[in-house]
């Protein structure tokens, strides 16, 4: 059975199965702006959710408890180490770094993100003075390697555990939104970016850029198929308002197969086009299925996007005018 864990903007939505059955449970948060989630894979019922104005929270079985990262500042991106799952990292704005050892008890700043020659030439539009930490990625065969993406600005890399930085490496995008690695391919690093998508076969040191057949070059989720490495998804639109906005989104989805031209899903089950905005993809380890969340509802495909579903749950008219934040889903 799957439980999937989706941030809206202000709630957190708990879908508990996907069938006839499946139960969904609200909770509101009054924290403001909701940015991204991490699951705990001992612990079903307990996520860090970052938020805009409450920072890093912790929530258990609906009961948020905020945690000490660094000063306060909006948390941008969580990622938990696939090596261990006590190991976390934080991401805020302005743009740091943050480890915890312990869960999220205690955080270390890891140092020299804001030290990076290209720093000064990062920002981000709707808030020009400012940047922040949009993705992190822990590489599945080192748990030193760090993957990090900077909206908007820069690609990072370091390869021991956060102590040096690599910027900007050949290649790579500047205004990164999200990245992906799998687990059965050592140096396969995927990013989506808000100019384009790459891909990377060497730990992020050197990147390509496939584009044929991708019409909508503001990707947002990029998410790799458990079961081929060279497959994957990305949601995109032609810029941040039709991506973002509800009024005025029009977004699609992409799939890649190796080296072959993107090719545009439509018609598949899952929304797509004029008041969608873009999807926010999660994966379960098993070959093939994939959750998708739009402002349209939670769907899923077990042929990595060929065809969807819509999970059967009320989806309130209230959650239509919201933009889904992050998604986690476990499998039990």
């Amino acid at each position: 059975m799957d439980i999937v864990h989706l941030a809206l903007e202000d709630r957190l939505l708990t879908v508990t199965g996907t069938g006839a059955d499946a139960e969904l449970a609200t909770t509101p948060l009054d924290a403001g702006r909701l940015q991204c989630l991490a699951g705990d894979p001992a612990a079903p019922d307990r996520l860090l959710v970052g938020t805009f104005d409450r920072g890093c929270l912790r929530v258990t079985d609906g009961d948020p408890e905020r945690l000490d990262v660094g000063d306060g500042d909006p948390v941008t991106a969580l990622a938990r180490s696939p090596h261990d799952e006590e190991t976390v990292y934080a991401g805020t704005e302005p743009s740091r770094l943050y480890r915890s050892r312990d869960g999220g008890d205690s955080w270390t700043h890891l140092e020299g993100i804001a030290d990076l020659p290209s720093e000064p030439e990062w920002f981000f539009p709707p808030r020009p003075t400012t940047h922040h930490v949009r993705w992190i990625e822990v590489d599945p065969f080192d748990p030193d390697r760090l993957y990090v993406g900077i909206e908007a600005g820069a690609f990072l890399l370091s390869t021991d555990g956060g102590a040096t930085w690599q910027e900007r490496p050949p290649g790579a995008r500047r205004d990164n939104h999200s990245l992906a690695t799998h687990p059965d391919r050592e140096g396969l690093v995927y990013a989506a970016a808000g100019d384009g998508f790459a891909r990377s076969t060497d730990g992020g040191e050197t990147w390509d850029q496939p584009q044929v057949g991708l019409d909508h070059r503001y990707c947002w989720s990029v998410v790799a198929d458990p079961g081929d490495p060279e497959t994957v998804l990305v949601s995109s639109a032609s810029g941040a308002t039709s991506a973002h906005t509800p009024d005025s989104a029009e977004s699609y989805v992409y799939r890649l197969r190796g080296d072959d031209a993107w090719e545009l899903l439509e018609d598949t089950g899952l929304p797509t086009g004029d008041g969608v905005v873009r999807t926010v993809f999660a994966t379960t380890g098993e070959p093939g299925v994939v959750y998708g969340a739009t402002n349209r509802g939670l769907y899923r495909s077990s042929d990595f996007g060929a065809h969807w579903r819509a999970v059967p749950i009320e989806w309130d008219e209230a959650f239509g005018s919201q933009v889904p934040r992050g998604m986690v889903v476990r499998s039990d």
